[in-house]
């Protein structure tokens, strides 16, 4: 297999001349100096490349035989399963007879042909010819088998390496779900959405991206349900990346997007399975990137970022109720301490007669307006936030929490907030955590500032003002072509059974399953056995008449 992910296999023996010249090849000239048909040359030739790495281990081997031939084993020993390299490797070099592969075998021309087809005992096994796929490929965690007197290589699959094991999600919890989440090996995150999708139609591409890291990337889709238009724009934009490293996904999702300068993210990331597989299912393309357990799924609507996994677990009048709880909760997050600073200081007229007087009362001593108020806590509960994620787990929490509290009681009883904002701020913070994306929470409190600052000048006309420039930003989104208000703007009546409300999957279009038609001989009567609790009574006013699940599917 090459590195993208296709199997090949040459025909060519690659033997050299004693002058060095190749009698085959792969056509194009580059990228093969490094590769010899003298054995010693090669390996010299590796270890100066690799800088003469401590962990390149090197097992030197000979073939038995009338005419024994030399032969190496390389690989990376923190990348490579050592078990693997010891057992299926070096194990099958030694049982290889040279005789025997001078007796003839059928379909063998030369000597790598002969130990790749008849003697690994190893599921995957590749010839190489190109010096960087080679170094790639030790790179990589494969072990490469050396011959003296072929430059080809033989590349075997050994990688491993120690990983994290598959666990419960750092983010995006559910309270009923599947509790496994992807982790930083592109291998086990493919394996987790195959196990999910038993489906032929499934199809996986690989891809190298960044030309020092060489990371692996991993494309997912369902073929058939997948816009072609829009898998070709992916592969496009992915082709075009240009970049030393990609060490997380986010840098691919920041060079592959629509728009920069937007505080909405275009592009979806999680790290469930099961959230990935559902997305799969809608026509959706998924990108799994080596080292990181976030994987991207493009494109990424608005009203996607407010979808949980467990909206479909619960029954669907609580994930209805939940689901609008969200949508307010980012109302609030947003207009919260906006609409408090226009009210108190533009539109007193608004606010009851009995509140306004506690208000004035409050804010009697306080020195500041509300605007500056609402900076200083928003300001302090960002900071908190910020110190309780970089602090060590075990103290993180308490630290904001207990600071968050301490911190509200001493600005109050100092007299420079009111005890109003901070119920406004608290609330406003606590809001931000029912979004279940947190990049889209992120986005709602950039916003909120946006729309503080309009308060503070222009009470609610600056906050109609800004939301109509909101919501036209909004329309004018894309990602990858799809409108970022779809399918609400432009309207998808079919589509918006999923989107602020969650109606039944009967009601969406699910097949329902029905139990299969038995051929019953006519006069012979169908019982289910509990006929006899009944009241005869009952019998006869329900004979003939269709129970009560059939008669609702005939009405729908």
């Amino acid at each position: 297999m090459n590195r993208n992910g296709r199997f090949w296999h040459s025909n060519d023996g690659g033997r050299k001349s004693p002058t060095g010249s190749s009698n085959g090849g792969n056509g194009n000239g580059s990228g093969t100096s490094g590769l010899s048909a003298v054995l010693d040359e090669t390996l010299e030739n590796i270890r100066s490349e690799l800088g003469d790495s401590p962990d390149l281990k090197i097992r030197h081997v000979l073939l038995a035989g009338a005419s024994p031939v030399k032969a190496a084993a390389v690989h990376f020993s923190e990348l490579a399963n050592t078990d693997s390299v010891n057992q299926f490797v070096v194990g099958s070099l030694l049982e290889v007879s040279v005789d025997t592969f001078r007796q003839g075998e059928e379909g063998c021309g030369n000597l790598p042909d002969f130990i790749l087809k008849r003697a690994l005992e190893i599921g995957q096994a590749t010839r190489l010819e190109a010096w960087n796929e080679v170094l790639l490929a030790l790179l990589s965690g494969e072990t490469l088998i050396l011959l003296d007197g072929y430059s080809v290589v033989i590349t075997c699959e050994t990688t491993g390496g120690e990983w994290r094991a598959v666990g419960e999600p750092s983010s995006q919890l559910v309270v009923r779900g599947p509790k496994d989440s992807f982790v930083e090996s592109v291998a086990t995150n493919v394996s987790l959405i195959r196990r999910r999708i038993k489906s032929p139609k499934l199809r996986l591409e690989y891809m190298k991206i960044g030309s020092v890291t060489q990371t692996l990337v991993a494309l997912m889709y369902i073929q058939d349900t997948v816009d072609d238009d829009l898998l070709d724009e992916i592969k496009l934009r992915l082709n075009r990346i240009r970049i030393d490293g990609v060490l997380e996904s986010g840098y691919i999702e920041e060079l592959i997007q629509d728009k920069t300068f937007t505080p909405f993210p275009t592009v979806y990331n999680t790290e469930r399975p099961d959230s990935a597989v559902a997305n799969l299912l809608e026509g959706r393309v998924i990108l799994i990137v080596d080292g990181t357990p976030f994987i991207l799924v493009l494109p990424a609507v608005f009203t996607q970022f407010f979808q949980s996994s467990d909206d479909y677990a619960q029954r669907f009048d609580i994930s209805l109720l939940m689901r609008i709880i969200r949508y307010i909760s980012f109302i609030v997050l947003m207009l919260g301490p906006a609409v408090y600073i226009a009210l108190t200081t533009y539109h007193y007229e608004m606010i009851p007669t009995t509140l306004l007087i506690s208000l004035l009362a409050q804010r009697e001593n306080v020195p500041f307006p509300a605007f500056v108020e609402a900076l200083l806590m928003e300001g302090a509960i960002e900071i908190l936030r910020e110190a309780g994620v970089r602090m060590p787990r075990a103290v993180g929490q308490t630290v904001s929490v207990v600071g968050a509290l301490i911190l509200g009681q001493a600005v109050v009883e100092a007299g420079i907030i009111t005890p109003v904002m901070v119920i406004v701020v608290a609330l406003t913070g606590i809001a931000s955590f029912a979004i279940p994306a947190y990049n889209m929470s992120i986005a709602g409190r950039l916003i909120r500032f946006f729309f503080l600052f309009l308060a503070g000048m222009f009470g609610f006309f600056g906050i109609t003002l800004g939301m109509i420039v909101l919501v036209a930003h909004m329309n004018s989104l894309r990602s990858f072509g799809i409108p970022y208000l779809a399918p609400i703007v432009p309207p998808s009546s079919k589509s918006r059974k999923d989107t602020i409300v969650r109606l039944p999957l009967w009601a969406k279009g699910a097949s329902k399953q029905h139990p299969t038609a038995v051929s019953v001989p006519l006069g012979k009567k169908i019982t289910s056995g509990h006929e006899e609790n009944l009241s005869p009574k009952f019998l006869e006013q329900h004979a003939g008449t269709a129970g009560p699940k059939e008669g609702r599917e005939q009405h729908e």
